[in-house]
């Protein structure tokens, strides 16, 4: 592999900094790691090179000292980023609105529309932002590309995209179903087609991991999915409720007491599987479950009923389905929630295989576990959006 045409991939969050170097051609990872709880007080710090793994924790104390660590690492541990051949630097961005419907070249206004767009994307778009400020300034030699998780919704049919809401209202505020984890369902359904070697396919995406989301795909475009105005709406999540009645916020202001604030919390950091069964890690609620515990199992019930739900309702979306994908850390190593996922589907031509499931192996390959002669393929496809990101930063450069 050439040293020549490397990107470094950059997914800034909240308080976290995710990152790759890799080569978009041949998806070969020369390094990676991690910066959690940035100004936190002890912030935790991972880089891998090859088969050398350094943690490390440190007082950090915003993005910016985040990324010049992440820097010195590269030049401490390496790969050396002055002889990597970087081409480029993406960023993932959350949300990109009605106006980016692709990646683009980063400049002083884009960053001022991602900035402006942060009302719909409170949570990810000012970090998102952060990072690609921080970056720029500390490698002003490079193109940096924003990619983003909307883009691949962006044209979704209008009335999949539309919310039965005033109209006026709406328009002013940008209000409208926007997705995300774009990149990856983008990612996904692109592999289920070359696997299958077919371009018409109707296909389900099933993006399930500590964040959680469904879309219909219909050769090669989304026409609906489970995320909303932000991603907080749809599938249950590790602790987000996904879709509830909208009157229970006014019943909590009305009724408890709460504040907007507290509500928001409540929704996006307390519920879901966290919320019903104690824990957001599916692996903990599939253990209690089995054990007996009503909570988890509570949980668990409730996981699997809305992903149940999405699967009837997109295959009647799409009139009919062919494929179905299972990807992210539940979607690729819970055998459990996949099974209980498609029980009962088979009136929509789904046949498990029972032997394929549990043998799913977490080698990053595509396997197949629906069983011979099932008129729909379901599949374990690993999503790589880091290397979806590489891909497009070099196709805009």
């Amino acid at each position: 592999m050439s040293a020549a045409g490397t990107v470094l991939v950059i997914n800034s969050g909240s308080s976290s900094i995710k990152y790759q170097l890799l080569d978009p051609r041949s998806g070969v990872v020369l390094a990676a790691g991690l910066v959690e709880k940035i100004g936190e007080g002890e912030a935790q710090v991972k880089h891998t090179a090859g088969a050398e793994t350094t943690r490390q924790t440190r007082e950090i104390a915003d993005h910016e000292a985040g990324l010049r660590v992440v820097l010195e690492l590269f030049g401490q541990i390496g790969p050396d980023l002055s002889g990597a051949g970087i081409v480029a630097v993406g960023h993932r961005v959350v949300q990109g609105g009605r106006r980016y419907s692709a990646p683009v070249l980063i400049d002083q206004a884009v960053e001022q529309e991602i900035e402006r767009l942060s009302p719909v994307a409170p949570l990810h778009n000012p970090p998102n932002l952060a990072g690609i400020r921080v970056a720029r300034e500390l490698l002003p030699d490079v193109p940096h590309v924003a990619v983003f998780d909307t883009a691949f919704f962006h044209d979704l049919p209008t009335a999949a995209a539309t919310y039965a809401l005033n109209k006026e209202v709406a328009e002013a505020h940008r209000i409208r179903r926007y997705g995300a984890h774009g990149t990856s369902h983008q990612y996904v359904s692109e592999q289920v087609s070359a696997t299958l070697g077919r371009e018409d396919l109707r296909q389900i995406v099933l993006h399930l991991g500590n964040g959680c989301s469904a879309s219909a795909v219909v050769g090669g475009r989304a026409v609906d999915t489970s995320m909303g105005l932000t991603p907080l709406e749809g599938l249950v999540m590790g602790t987000r409720t996904g879709d509830i009645d909208p009157a229970v916020t006014f019943h909590l202001v009305r009724n408890a007491g709460l504040s907007m604030a507290e509500i928001d919390d409540l929704y996006n950091k307390q519920s879901g599987l966290k919320g019903l069964g104690g824990h957001n890690d599916m692996r903990v609620i599939e253990e209690l479950a089995e054990q007996g515990e009503p909570d988890a199992s509570l949980a668990l019930d409730v996981y699997v009923h809305r992903l149940r739900k999405y699967v009837g309702a997109y295959a009647a979306v799409m009139g009919g389905l062919d494929a179905l994908a299972f990807s992210a850390g539940v979607g690729e190593n819970s055998p459990i929630v996949r099974r209980r996922a498609l029980h009962g589907l088979e009136f929509l031509g789904v046949a498990l295989d029972e032997d394929r499931n549990e043998a799913v192996q977490r080698d990053g390959s595509i396997q197949v576990i629906s069983a011979e002669g099932s008129e729909v393929t379901v599949l374990v496809v690993p999503t790589n959006e880091e290397l979806s990101i590489a891909q497009q930063a070099l196709a805009v450069i």
